[in-house]
């Protein structure tokens, strides 16, 4: 009997061992992460954006212990970062991508293999949104949006406007108001807001339709705004009437954030929306956000997902409905 209780007491000391053993990971699991992770935008530098997302990499680089590294990849309508998650990305979560409308859209603007515009992506957090609107240099001759509208009646496809490229949300909604007040314009794509600044400063183009690249030129006085698109007026600029006070009911902020290729690992998610969040939360980036009075957009993994799957509805209504195709 006294050597059963012996024996018994050897498994219970050699159990006990062993559990802090079973409790470790596996050598190949390591920890997330353990070298830089690459984050690519699919525009060019400069603006609101690229101060927030700068912002946060260098906050999240100090959480994470890893550098973050920003890549900005032009071109192809905002679609080149979400063509590199799909088609080279391994879901290890060493490569991201910022994360946009026009993503959700293109699918259904073409009869090319795309992407599934939810299944084929991981999200991981939504961020902030676009402050939209239209500029025209100080000397133009016209002073409100409705007057643009009113010359391009007796000047069809005369006045010409510029947006980040084709068939992305400001393009869509300058189609939306001139359809509205029956007037042609011409589009003029480039490939972020920036070189749209550039050609109004040049007389290249007659207006600018687009994120807020046009701010420095505004408070300088060398562009007049003619209209933002945001919900509210924004206190910087009082006299800009919102596309609500035009009559219009519209309001167009083309939402954005972080997705990763698909199949990301939950864990892996957890991490990077913990450290994005935190960064997004920061006051150093609450102090651009004021800066630019950039919309807070914020939605974790679960909400951005649900929040993709819904928008994707309503994008395939508006592409058949405008009959749009870039075929």
């Amino acid at each position: 009997m006294a050597e059963r209780r012996a024996m018994l007491h050897r498994r219970l000391i050699l159990a006990a061992a062993a559990l802090p053993l079973l409790a470790r990971p596996s050598l190949g699991q390591g920890r997330f992460p353990t070298r830089p992770i690459r984050i690519i935008t699919p525009w060019p530098p400069g603006g609101s954006l690229d101060a927030l997302q700068r912002t946060m990499f260098d906050i999240m680089g100090r959480d994470l212990g890893q550098n973050i590294v920003s890549e900005n990849m032009p071109g192809a309508r905002g679609t080149r970062a979400a063509i590199f998650l799909t088609q080279q990305a391994q879901p290890d979560g060493y490569t991201l991508a910022h994360h946009h409308l026009s993503i959700l859209r293109h699918p259904f603007l073409t009869r090319q293999p795309t992407w599934d515009p939810v299944a084929d992506f991981s999200y991981i957090m939504q961020l902030s949104g676009f402050v939209f609107g239209t500029v025209v240099r100080n000397d133009a001759r016209w002073r409100t949006l409705a007057e643009v509208f009113a010359d391009a009646r007796t000047r069809p496809g005369r006045i010409s406007f510029s947006t980040s490229g084709i068939a992305t949300t400001n393009h869509l909604a300058m189609e939306e108001l001139a359809s509205r007040e029956r007037c042609e314009l011409l589009h003029v794509p480039f490939r972020g807001a920036q070189e749209g600044v550039t050609a109004l400063l040049g007389r290249q183009i007659d207006m600018v339709a687009d994120a807020q690249a046009w701010r420095p030129q505004v408070e300088t006085g060398e562009f007049r705004l003619l209209s933002v698109w945001t919900r509210t007026r924004l206190p910087s600029f009082p006299d800009a009437p919102t596309l609500n006070d035009l009559g219009y009911n519209m309001s167009v902020t083309s939402p954005y954030g972080f997705v990763g290729p698909k199949g990301l690992p939950p864990e892996i998610v957890d991490t990077l929306h913990r450290s994005m969040r935190k960064a997004l939360q920061d006051e150093a980036s609450q102090a651009v956000m004021r800066r630019w009075e950039m919309p807070d957009e914020y939605l974790g993994p679960r909400e951005y997902l649900a929040f993709a799957a819904e928008r994707v509805a309503y994008e395939r209504a508006t592409v058949a409905r405008l009959g749009l195709s870039i075929d």
